[in-house]
């Protein structure tokens, strides 16, 4: 048995609150090490010869990742403090116990020799999301270059490839006069990349954060977009750039006016004046990525944090919007957002939160700061299993595993899942133009909990390179789009909400072929039984026991195999 590899501690990500008098303990083990697990607890106060409190509870594998196994209890208690410790036997019939960090062989009987779980503490504590996030589909929408309410020639509007400097007028009223085909997409969530004033067309280094940039449009342009989404079922989230601001921005102005004497000084991180803005020269003040025109804003100020939870919360009040992406979150320190969480809540109870993070997120993930994050892990996973075809299917299980092993069970169905955003190249320019490859990987977004996060005019074929060309222009000319394969993002909506079993169900059988790269499961919700498997690989893979099922993706009977990087989504 390997000791080194069992991991257990007392906090909010092994041992948490669910609801209130039901909790989930965790415990890990190396991959195929462990046998049997075993959870023992008992009432810390209450002195067994007064009454004998002591149970024991067999743990399940919730999953496991490409190195660890997941063992999950979940315990109805009322209790001041709850005293527990594992029983582990390996898969050569030896036992160890587990409590307080040591291995014992013989079973604990000192309750100091336990972990703790103090009931209230832990309730006190509880991770509350949104209700109406779970699982919905966001679009994410780059607004310079997704709809326009302006006269704009074709070849200006389809440029390829497209620069950073290119205009393309895009507009809030553009997008409410095209609220009615994202609604038909199916989706249930706008996300909008930043809509304040700034002098470039991603808006990430603003200048005015209370003024919708003119080219976009008025306040009440985005009021109006709000409210027309509202009645369509949908909800509007949008980009918070506060880990820096534009130079333009009235605090950073008066710092390059007044130097050493501005009242902003303590707003950013300056080294020293002059100030090195020059391009291609390091800037001697902190920055976004060492880009001189974005100045890293020092939210250790407390006039600085102020002033953004002010911004945070007007938006929310004014416009009524839904929440916040948080760019750049994971480089702002845990103290800012646990507030920014508490004040935008008290604003909106519902409100989402999500940060933009492009590795694991556990330490901002744990209840007190954000709601979920950009799912980098999905991304990348995908890219790697279905482009590069570096990685095999059951390493692509296991790196979701990854996620689900480590963070709060709630989360699972609050992680934005994409496979490409503004920030990287088009997913079908990665794979080639292999049309069949989006489709898998559009399959794996939509088809598996989480909030899956679609790039505008993915669903009609979208191109691009890297940044910036994946920002071109939405493809709104009939004969530009690829209607089969919009019909076929639909069709995938339209299963995900008519089937919770797929996000929702438990999972009652999975199994992975890497030689072949299928990758197959089944889920059961009350009357629900989906089965659902992606082929991974080129060629046919043959599932003759399946033959005859109803598949949901064609609408036709199953005949038994599945082609080169097909999905299929099976009922009886």
């Amino acid at each position: 048995m390997e000791y080194a590899a069992i991991r257990h501690f007392a906090d909010k990500r092994y041992c948490y609150a669910i609801e209130k008098g039901r909790f989930l303990i965790r415990l890990e083990t190396k991959k195929g090490d462990v046998e049997r697990v075993v959870l023992h607890v008992q009432d810390k106060y209450l002195p067994l010869k007064l009454m004998d409190t002591r149970q024991e509870y067999p743990m399940q594998t919730a999953c496991s990742d490409n190195y660890i196994d997941y063992y999950e209890k979940i315990l109805d208690i009322d209790v001041v403090c709850l005293r527990y410790f594992f029983e582990i036997r390996d898969t050569a019939g030896n036992v160890v116990y587990y409590g307080n960090h040591n291995f014992y062989d013989t079973c604990i009987t000192d309750i100091d020799r336990m972990f703790d779980c103090p009931q209230n503490l832990r309730e006190e504590e509880l991770f509350e999301l949104p209700d109406w996030a779970k699982n919905k589909v966001v679009y994410q929408i780059f607004p310079s270059r997704f709809a326009t309410d302006k006269e704009v020639p074709a070849k200006d509007w389809y440029q390829s490839p497209i620069g950073h400097a290119a205009d393309l007028k895009g507009s809030l009223r553009g997008i409410i006069q095209r609220l009615g085909y994202i609604k038909n997409l199916g989706v249930d969530v706008i996300y909008m990349t930043p809509v304040f004033s700034s002098d470039s067309s991603h808006k990430y280094n603003i200048d005015d954060y209370y003024r919708i940039d003119p080219s976009f449009g008025t306040k009440e342009d985005l009021k109006e977009l709000v409210e027309q989404a509202h009645k369509l079922g949908m909800y509007v989230i949008l980009d918070g750039v506060f880990n820096h601001s534009g130079v333009g921005f009235f605090a950073f102005k008066d710092v390059m006016e007044k130097k050493e004497q501005s009242e902003y000084l303590n707003w950013y991180y300056i080294n020293e004046f002059p100030l090195v803005m020059e391009w291609g020269k390091k800037p001697n003040y902190k920055t976004f990525s060492y880009a001189a025109p974005m100045p890293k804003l020092n939210l250790q100020n407390k006039e600085t944090a102020d002033f953004v939870i002010d911004v945070a919360s007007y938006w929310i009040r004014e416009c009524d919007i839904d929440g916040w992406r948080l760019d750049v979150a994971d480089e702002i320190h845990h103290a800012f957002w646990k507030r920014f969480r508490r004040e935008i809540k008290a604003v909106k109870k519902d409100a989402l939160i999500v940060g933009e993070i492009w590795h694991f997120a556990g330490d901002f993930l744990e209840g007190d700061e954000w709601d979920s994050i950009m799912n980098y892990q999905f991304y990348h996973a995908v890219v790697d299993l279905v482009v590069a075809q570096k990685m095999s299917a059951s390493s692509f299980v296991g790196n979701l595993n990854f996620m689900k092993g480590n963070l709060n069970q709630g989360l699972e169905g609050y992680l934005w899942n994409f496979i490409d955003t503004h920030d990287t190249a088009r997913f079908l320019y990665s794979a080639g133009h292999d049309t069949d490859r989006q489709k898998l990987a559009a399959a794996m977004q939509l088809l598996l909990p989480g909030m899956p996060m679609i790039y505008y005019g993915d669903e009609v074929g979208m191109d691009g390179g890297p940044d910036p060309d994946c920002r071109r222009g939405m493809l709104w000319d009939d004969s530009r789009q690829n209607k089969e394969l919009f019909q076929y993002y639909q069709t995938l909506i339209r299963i995900r909400h008519t089937y919770p079993a797929l996000t929702e169900g438990e999972i009652v059988k999975q199994y992975v072929k890497d030689d072949s790269g299928l990758i197959y499961m089944e889920r059961v919700l009350d009357e629900q039984r989906i089965v659902l498997i992606f082929h991974t690989q080129k060629g046919n893979v043959a599932l003759q026991e399946l033959q005859g099922m109803k598949n949901l993706v064609n609408g036709r009977e199953f005949a038994g195999s599945l082609g080169g990087y097909e999905a299929a989504v099976l009922v009886k």
